[in-house]
């Protein structure tokens, strides 16, 4: 309890200065990446949060918008966040920024990044090119997360694309008494974390498609126990990042969980 009291007031001390590095940012889309070149555009050395850019399959999602929802502002949050609560050295671009960039998995950068993020699964394809390459990245040492992806639509769809990576690996859920949970702060359960949007529209509702989906983490882990591939499906842990000063309740209610997730996972992936 007094982990979780520590977090929270070290989220509500940070928001006042979070707010105005993301007032030029609501509002503006996507359409584009922000592609920062690694590692001279920034402070070499540090922990760079690296988003998966991939092409539409023309299936959608009612709250996402493909590989770019949450983007930047979750993505800035997250170093920021993992700066402030963590001693984790993190990369800071020139502007003043923190370090994040949005890259293909063809970008030869890609084998810079300690992970790679990506949301809205159910609506990825991936070329043949970008498969290879992301099956070199996780075989190497790279790790991917996939998050904000609901129903099961989206879990076989993404499922589909993980068999053309990994077609040796099984997907399983991640053991209660895994290491994970556990790394620096205490996660008690997986969050149900919806959209801000969702929640305001439904009246307090954490479960988006209008239906009871309970969240989950899976994973697929190599022989030696290492996370290849962690995936929290029918939960949104970005927005608990994104949305943190967009609304009290909404940050008192998701934001601490997000980030207890978030940090257990940049230090296992930092230390595994």
């Amino acid at each position: 309890m007094r982990r979780i009291l520590a977090l929270t007031i070290a989220f509500t001390a940070a928001a006042a200065a979070l707010l105005h590095a993301q007032q030029r940012y609501r509002g503006e889309g996507a359409a584009e990446p922000l592609r920062r070149g690694m590692p001279d555009a920034g402070v070499p050395g540090g922990f760079t949060f690296c988003r998966l850019w991939y092409d539409y399959s023309g299936l959608s999602e009612p709250s996402g918008i493909g590989w770019s929802t949450d983007y930047p502002r979750g993505d800035q949050n997250f170093v920021t966040r993992l700066r402030q609560l963590t001693a984790v050295r993190t990369t800071e671009w020139r502007d003043g920024e923190s370090g994040h960039a949005a890259l293909r998995a063809t970008d030869p950068a890609l084998f810079t990044c300690p992970f790679l993020f990506a949301v809205d699964a159910g609506t990825m394809i991936l070329s043949n090119e970008e498969v290879t390459r992301l099956r070199e990245y996780l075989l190497k040492g790279g790790f991917l997360w996939l998050d904000d992806f609901w129903g099961e639509r989206a879990w076989q769809h993404w499922a589909g694309q993980l068999q053309r990576i990994l077609p040796e690996y099984t997907i399983i859920d991640v053991p209660r008494d895994h290491r994970l949970f556990n790394t620096f702060y205490v996660v008690t359960e997986i969050p149900q974390i919806p959209s801000m949007q969702h929640w305001t529209r439904s009246g307090g509702n954490t479960a988006e498609f209008g239906e009871e989906n309970p969240p989950h983490m899976r994973a697929v882990f190599d022989d030696e126990g290492r996370i290849l591939v962690l995936m929290t499906h029918n939960t949104d842990i970005g927005d608990g990042w994104e949305r943190e000063t967009d609304s009290e309740v909404f940050f008192q209610l998701f934001s601490p969980p997000a980030y207890g997730i978030a940090m257990n996972v940049a230090i296992w992936v930092l230390t595994h």
